[in-house]
């Protein structure tokens, strides 16, 4: 073991924000060539999503894959011992087939696709992946490079153990040079935590592969090439000719992009912005590589390094979108995906987590965090007011989020919100589709600490309140409690979520209102909630209440019988909705199965393969499982059930403990101790299933 070190939480935020930076910024052009580029947008020095139209925060598959895969941590216990097999079963779990995560290129084309339908069809991980099963082209494609920040970021100053966990990450989907152009840059990441100097950065990762690698030798041949070639330009041009795609076979080989992230490092003259101008202007697969190379330089040189040139955290308020089929995670930010990394690299050291403020999702204890807060417009919006993250104005923390005013003519309202759900201008996103469950539901209860400024010129009024989807391009507000706070005054307000009639919750946010000209801040310290939801799912107005269940595979049918009628043509279909958050809490509906081999509900939802379920199967038996690993039947009797007919299911988790009913006949109670919290869901499999509204309540 090595000692983590003093300042591993703001490090390792500085490699989220690098790397989300950077993939943001190379998104808009991804796969454009150098030419098209400098003629269309020039020197990338900055985001240029305005100048292509498109938006800045969107959904991306090299972040959703970093972040998602490395869950297979935490999920198998925080073990040094995580095997390629278990790696492989998270992705099964997390990916959704042609919806989420990977290029969905096809068979024999793009190397994920290949590597998921051979974890499908049963080859485990790493033959799944290996040259042997898929060939020397498909297996050194890319991938197993963009997915490892993560695995460097659990391991600081651990380049061994980053080496090692993004070998068996990479071997997944990947061989050959790709996961030496892994084991590399992971090992570089690592190490960077401690170490400063690029030069000593580039001999610890090329201690981790073989030296007669092609990766280490164009590694050496650009470390030669710097010391007589100033311009990164004609550098280029000789990668262009030395090491380019059309040396290398497949869609996007791993050699020709490894190469131009080493150039940026080499001519980048330790600079975040100049750094990632070079290896975006550069071409290629933009997003991939710029993300990478800014998480590196975000973890070596901290936030100081990521501040020092233009604003790049500002346009992006923290946001992240990690669509997978655990939809409850999809709705995230750059603090969230920090503390679960540190805590995972802090468990591997044997030292418990890190819960900021008694767990509150929204505690801004990360210098500039301000976790997907914006301020929002409203017909008598404040002319003058900004978002900061400071130092003080907390009661167990560090940090809180200041609300700055000043208007000159009363009276006043300002908002200020975060997304609980899909925001409106992510509902059409192009590319890979936003699927996400909310993250608040009726019958939560929600806590916020507040602290006027002492310097306030005038008493400020404050008032919780969230915004439901009336339709696709309507919110309605529903306002929660208020305190009036005097200058220097605090207050804690807390509020139930009421009941919403089956819309989604859009956001949640703070409204300040004064009556009088007025000149100051108020301070949010934290904001979170707690407890199982008491919600009835049903058919509201609109299709953002069906937006809010994640369909694994399953097709949801709109039909006049009952709020959801489903389709599974092959396999086991899953549509879920919820957050590992619910743990204790009971999920009751009418399940009529219709032809199929076996329907039901389930709790604890963790994805496509990890819950418990109580199933009608066929056989004539209904029976608890859990699918973890495979499926295991927990327990199972005769049942004589029938297709057409409604059978009303109950399932009650509370701890290890669990329980399970049809029609107030109590079947099973025992104990299985293995997923402690998740969503609510049908399954079916093979068939077609209707049900009626889903309720849940907490127990």
């Amino acid at each position: 073991m090595t000692q983590l070190p003093s300042d591993y939480l703001e490090r390792a935020y500085a490699g989220v924000l690098g790397k989300t930076i950077g993939v943001y910024l190379g998104r808009p052009f991804e796969q454009w060539t150098h030419e098209r580029i400098l003629a269309e947008l020039g020197e990338i020095t900055y985001y240029v999503n305005e100048k292509r139209g498109v938006p800045l925060v969107v959904t991306d598959d090299d972040l959703t894959g970093t972040f998602t895969f490395l869950r297979a941590l935490s999920d198998y216990g925080n073990t040094r011992a995580l095997t390629p097999a278990q790696i492989g079963q998270s992705w099964l779990n997390y990916i959704i087939e042609n919806k989420t995560i990977l290029w969905w290129g096809g068979l024999g084309y793009s190397t994920e696709h290949t590597a998921y339908l051979r974890l499908k069809n049963g080859i485990p991980a790493p033959a799944s992946g290996s040259i042997h099963r898929n060939g020397s082209i498909i297996a050194q494609q890319i991938g197993a490079q963009i997915f490892i920040d993560g695995w460097a970021m659990v391991a600081p100053n651990d380049p061994a153990l980053a080496a090692e966990l993004a070998g068996k990450a990479g071997s997944v989907s990947h061989d050959g040079e790709s996961v030496y152009a892994a084991k590399l840059w992971a090992a570089m990441e690592s190490a960077a935590f401690g170490e400063s100097d690029i030069q000593r950065l580039l001999d610890i990762g090329l201690s981790f592969i073989p030296a007669d690698s092609i990766i280490a030798r164009v590694i050496e041949e650009l470390r030669h090439w710097r010391t007589i070639q100033p311009d990164w330009y004609k550098t280029r041009g000789w990668l262009a000719e030395h090491y380019n795609y059309d040396i290398y076979g497949g869609a996007c080989h791993v050699i020709p992009n490894h190469a131009v992230m080493i150039m940026s490092l080499l001519y980048g003259d330790d600079d975040f912005q100049k750094s990632l101008m070079i290896v975006n202007t550069s071409g290629l697969d933009t997003d991939c590589n710029s993300g990478n190379v800014g998480c590196l330089l975000g973890i070596k040189n901290g936030l100081a390094g990521i501040d020092s040139g233009p604003d790049w955290r500002g346009p992006i308020s923290d946001r992240l979108y990690l669509p997978t089929a655990d939809g409850g995670n999809s709705i995230t930010d750059a603090a969230i995906q920090t503390y679960a990394i540190v805590n995972s690299g802090r468990a591997l050291q044997g030292q418990p987590p890190l819960a900021p403020k008694n767990g509150a999702r929204f505690h801004f204890e990360l210098p500039g965090s301000v976790q997907g807060f914006t301020l929002e417009q409203t017909s008598n919006a404040l002319p003058m007011a900004a978002l900061a993250n400071g130092a003080g104005h907390s009661e167990d923390g560090s940090r809180s989020l200041a609300i700055r005013f000043q208007q000159l003519s009363a009276p006043f309202n300002v908002r200020a919100s975060t997304p609980t759900f899909i925001p409106r201008d992510a509902i059409n996103m192009k590319g890979y589709s936003l699927l996400a469950s909310p993250t608040l539901y009726p019958g939560q209860t929600v806590q916020a600490r507040l602290e006027a400024n002492a310097a306030n010129t005038a008493p400020t009024l404050c008032t919780l309140y969230i915004s439901k989807y009336a339709d696709e391009n309507a919110l309605v507000c529903v306002y929660g409690p208020s305190v009036m706070l005097e200058a220097g005054d605090s207050s804690i307000l807390t509020w139930e979520i009421p009941a919403l009639d089956g819309a989604p919750i859009a956001n949640i946010g703070l409204e300040l209102h004064s009556p009088s000209t007025t000149e100051g801040a108020v301070y949010l310290d934290y904001l979170g909630w707690t407890g199982a939801p008491n919600v009835v799912f049903t058919k509201a107005e609109g299709e953002m209440w069906q937006r809010a269940w994640v369909e694994g595979i399953f097709r949801l049918r709109d039909t006049k019988t009952a709020p959801f009628h489903l389709t599974q043509n092959e396999g086991i279909g899953v549509l879920s909705q919820g957050t590992r958050e619910w743990t204790d809490y009971q999920v009751q509906a009418a399940i009529t199965p219709h032809l199929c081999k076996s329907a039901g509900l389930a709790l604890r939802v963790q994805g496509m393969r990890r819950y418990y379920a109580l199933l009608l199967r066929e056989g004539g038996k209904i029976a608890l499982v859990k699918a973890l690993d495979g499926y295991t039947v927990l327990a199972e009797t005769a049942f004589d059930w029938e297709f057409e007919i409604a059978y009303t299911l109950r399932l009650r988790a509370v701890g290890g403990r669990l329980s399970a009913w049809i029609e107030d006949r109590l079947l099973f109670e025992l104990t299985d101790p293995d997923l402690a919290g998740g969503g609510v869901a049908l399954i079916c499999e093979e068939g077609c299933l209707s049900a009626g509204d889903i309720a849940v309540k907490g127990v």
